[in-house]
């Protein structure tokens, strides 16, 4: 039986974030590119729904490293 695969834990890094670092964090956590996770998150944006309001709250609730 093989180990699990563990994953850090969600952070915004101080180093590489553009406006709080929470795509930054989500990307490191989940092993993505941060450009990638910043598209996306801009992309939504454009469909209806709270997308700016849940990025407000990840921003006061996931810790800085």
């Amino acid at each position: 039986m093989s180990a699990p695969v563990t994953r850090g834990s969600l952070s915004r890094p101080r180093h590489g974030r553009m406006i709080a670092g929470v795509c930054a964090g989500l990307a490191q956590r989940y092993g993505m590119k941060p450009g990638t996770v910043r598209l996306l998150a801009v992309l939504s944006c454009l469909l209806p729904g709270p997308q700016f309001v849940a990025y407000l709250i990840m921003w006061a609730v996931i810790p800085s490293e």
